[in-house]
Formats: structure tokens, C-alpha cells, sequence
């Protein structure tokens, strides 16, 4: 069987680190199964899908090298939606139902006055002919729901437990009673058709293999199992990850905003940082920054995901950039720093790099090193002899030691109180990459302009 997997996000807005995760498990899958990633934009909320948010979801996916075989899109599959309605009517598993939300809303008050669950009461089954048609005079529109297989029929009695069960792939054997929830609306008062019923027509019809998503989808599994099997088809098998919390061990679902690809890749993080983070946080496998998905692919294994909470922390996703970028050979920033106006070669990449948390310092960098910066006088008498002490171009890795020894001998003067007004004179910084490798980059004749307190 070859595998083929979907991703199927809302274009309603921007994609966040929990839509990525459940992205990046599915690509990992399919690239270790030799399977397929399709991108289904579930874009039936007419009023909150946008082109924009499309083009942004696939925007973000192509920064994270998540390329995908097929893509689909539910507004353009409506025929397809009605036909497999109709069958389901024919087969006496839809019905019609008139209540407003209102109306619906005090039933279930009342249920729950009377100590009964809150579900729906099937009204919509006992209405007859004449009934129906009374109602549609009045100018209302049905809604339409989807019987559940259990033995409540008709008579308005609670349903007796109806057990739904699966293997999933990540929790084990899962049981679902959809004799505890109402038949669910699957088409709406106005013709739109909910995700519930769309997402099980589009994997049934596409061949869906596995489907692989958060655990907030549990309980939809055993209604969708039943919609697999009432269209006549074989559900795929079901795998549910763990959901995201943050460093503070609170819940991330509210702040997830704040978390978009889209301001991530703003903040300079390489995008194998964002992807090693997001697939390994809640397994079993240590967090490390590995250099491209083939590498992840080759780690992916169900059994490695945690059924507990995800820990998103930004600061160790942020600590696993930097140590990304400063294991980088120069050919995979080359062009980056281009881009930046930093590329100062291969033997700056070198000088620098173990100082990035985020590859635009680099620009940074490359100002210091090649660009004007006000010096740090601290001790003028000793600047000023490390200027006349310059030796003479050209210079390599052991400038700087010939230097220093001789500034040594000549001031008497050693350890930090030599070195720390050098590097304030020479970088204007605290603190940085060692000298010695960015005396080479910077020059004679800048070198002893600021030595000399001029600006550079």
C-alpha cells in the first residue's frame, strides 16, 4: 500500500507551531514510507478563507522545505460533497432538522434541569411530511445532521452506549461512546458543509492512507469512523499527537498567534531549527538541530511520540538556532549573507559565526569589522602604543600574537587589562569573536584609525 498523507489547514489565517508540527509529522511519515504529502486547504468558511492566508500557508510550508505532491481545495469539491449527501440520505443516515439555535439551546437547558445529558433529541426524525412542509412555508431552511449508528432511533429516548474503537498509531487502542454526543450537523441551514463530513468525503475519495493530528480530534474520530463506514468505505488509519504548552506548563492553544511561521522566519530562525524543534519536541528523541528533513525522516517512528504535552519553549528553540548556525559551512550561508551585504568571505563566516543567535547578525559583524563604528577609548596611553606597534601588512593568523608580544613587553601590561580596551577600541563591543581573527578581516589602516579614537 503506498502511503499518502494530507495536511489540511484553514486559510482563515497564518500557520503557528502547532499546524507546523502536525505538518512536519505527516511530511516525515511520508518521506520515510516513500508515501505522498498532499495540501488540502479546507477553505469552505467562505467569509474567513482568503487568497492571502493561502499564499501564505504555502509560503510557509516552502520555507520549511515541506514540498507537497498535490494540492486541493474544498471550495472547488461542492458537487462532490452533495453527491455523497444524497447517498447518505438515500441510505437514511442524514436528516433534516428545522430548530434555530435558540430553540436548541433551551432543549438542552432543559435536558440539563432534568439530569440529562445535553445531546440532541432527534426531533428532526419524527417529523412528518406535512410537518416539514408547514415549517419550510414559515421560511425556515433545514439544517442537516448525520444519524449516528446506535440504538436510539426514533422514539426520542437517550441513546444506549454505542462504542466506536481504533488502533492509533500513537495512543493505542482508543474507544469513543457516540451514543454520549448528538448527531452532528454536517450541512448547514444555508448549504455550506461542516469539516466533519468534507474532511471524510475528501480522505475517502483521495485514497488518505493515515491521517495524522492533534489529539483535540479524538472525538471526532468516532463520528468520522462511522461516516468512513456509512459511505461504504475503509477509514485510514488514525494517528493522534500531543498537543503544544508552553515553558510555563500552561496551555499554548491562546497564544499561538504569537508563535506564526510567518513571525519566526521574521526573526531570522533558519528554518531546519524550526523544523528540528517542532519534530522532536514531545518524542523520545534528543533535541538536536540535524541539517535538512531527510535527516528527521529518518528518525520518525510512531512510538517515539509522547501521548503527554508538548513543551514549546521560544528560548530553546532560539538556543537550537544558534548552535544550527554555528555548526554552518560557509556554502549554505553564502548567499544569505549576500542578501545581508555581509559576505565577507569564507574566512569571516569562520570569525563569526560561533557568535550568531540569528544569522542576520551577521550584519552586525560585518559593520564592525568592515563598516564605521565609534571606538572605546579606556586606556589611551596603552591605544596609542598599540598603534605605533602595528606590524606591517600583509597579515594572517599570526598577526596577532607577534602583536600582542611585543605590546606586552612594551607596556608591561597583561591578561584583561590588556585585552579588554583593545577590543573596546578595536570593536566598540564587550565582548565578541576573538581577536585574532578579525585583526586579518579589518585591516591595517582601520586598525590603527581606531586605535587612535578616530571613527571608522
Amino acid at each position: 500500500m503506498s502511503v499518502i498523507v494530507r495536511f489540511a489547514p484553514s486559510p482563515t489565517g497564518r500557520l503557528h507551531v502547532g499546524n507546523i508540527r502536525t505538518a512536519i509529522l505527516n511530511w516525515l511519515f511520508a518521506r520515510k514510507s516513500g508515501g505522498e504529502f498532499w495540501l488540502r486547504l479546507d477553505d469552505t468558511d467562505l467569509e474567513r478563507s482568503t487568497p492571502e492566508f493561502a499564499n501564505g500557508i504555502r509560503e510557509d510550508l516552502s520555507w520549511l522545505g515541506l514540498e507537497w505532491t498535490r494540492e486541493d481545495r474544498q471550495s472547488g469539491r461542492t458537487a462532490r460533497y452533495t453527491a455523497a449527501a444524497d447517498l447518505l440520505r438515500q441510505r437514511g443516515r442524514l436528516y433534516a432538522c428545522y430548530e434555530t439555535e435558540d430553540e436548541l439551546d433551551r432543549k438542552r437547558k432543559r435536558q440539563l434541569a432534568r439530569g440529562m445529558p445535553p445531546i440532541y433529541d432527534r426531533s428532526g426524525l419524527r417529523l412528518t411530511e406535512d410537518e416539514r412542509a408547514k415549517l419550510e412555508s414559515e421560511g425556515r431552511r433545514p439544517h442537516w445532521r448525520f444519524r449516528l449508528d446506535n440504538s436510539e432511533t426514533e422514539t426520542g429516548t437517550a441513546p444506549l452506549p454505542t462504542i466506536v474503537s481504533w488502533n492509533d498509531l500513537v495512543r493505542g487502542d482508543q474507544t469513543v461512546d457516540v451514543g454520549s454526543v448528538s448527531d452532528p450537523v454536517v450541512i448547514r441551514a444555508n448549504g455550506t458543509f461542516l469539516y466533519t463530513f468534507t474532511s471524510v468525503v475528501d480522505d475517502a475519495e483521495f485514497g488518505i492512507t493515515h491521517i495524522i493530528r492533534g489529539e483535540d480530534h479524538i472525538t471526532n474520530t468516532g463520528v468520522q469512523i462511522q461516516l468512513f463506514e456509512a459511505l461504504g468505505k475503509e477509514p485510514p488509519a488514525i494517528a493522534h499527537h500531543s498537543l503544544l504548552i508552553g515553558a510555563d506548563g500552561r496551555a499554548l492553544s491562546k497564544r499561538l498567534g504569537a508563535f506564526s511561521i510567518e513571525r519566526l522566519r521574521a526573526a531570522g530562525l533558519e528554518p531546519m531549527a524550526v523544523a528540528s524543534y517542532t519534530a522532536l519536541i514531545g518524542t523520545s528523541d534528543p533535541i538536536e538541530a540535524h541539517p535538512n528533513l531527510d535527516a528527521l525522516a529518518s528518525l520518525f517512528a510512531f512510538n517515539k511520540i509522547s501521548m503527554a504535552p508538548a513543551r514549546f519553549d521560544v528560548d530553546e528553540l532560539k538556543a537550537l538556532n544558534a548552535r544550527l548556525l554555528h555548526k554552518l559551512p560557509y556554502a549554505a550561508v553564502e548567499e544569505q549573507l549576500r542578501a545581508l551585504g555581509a559576505d565577507g568571505g569564507p574566512a569571516f563566516w569562520e570569525a563569526v559565526r560561533g557568535n550568531l543567535s540569528v544569522l542576520n547578525d551577521a550584519a552586525t559583524w560585518w559593520q564592525v569589522i568592515a563598516g564605521n563604528i565609534d571606538p572605546l577609548i579606556e586606556n589611551k596611553e596603552l591605544t596609542d602604543s598599540a598603534a605605533t606597534l602595528l606590524p606591517p601588512e600583509p597579515w594572517d593568523d599570526t598577526t596577532w600574537e607577534t602583536w600582542i608580544g611585543a605590546l606586552k613587553t612594551a607596556s608591561g601590561i597583561k591578561g584583561r587589562a590588556l585585552f579588554h580596551p583593545l577590543r573596546l577600541a578595536l570593536t566598540g563591543l564587550e565582548d565578541g569573536p576573538e581577536l585574532k581573527v578579525l585583526l586579518p578581516l579589518m585591516g591595517r589602516a582601520k586598525v590603527q584609525e581606531r586605535l587612535l579614537g578616530g571613527a571608522s
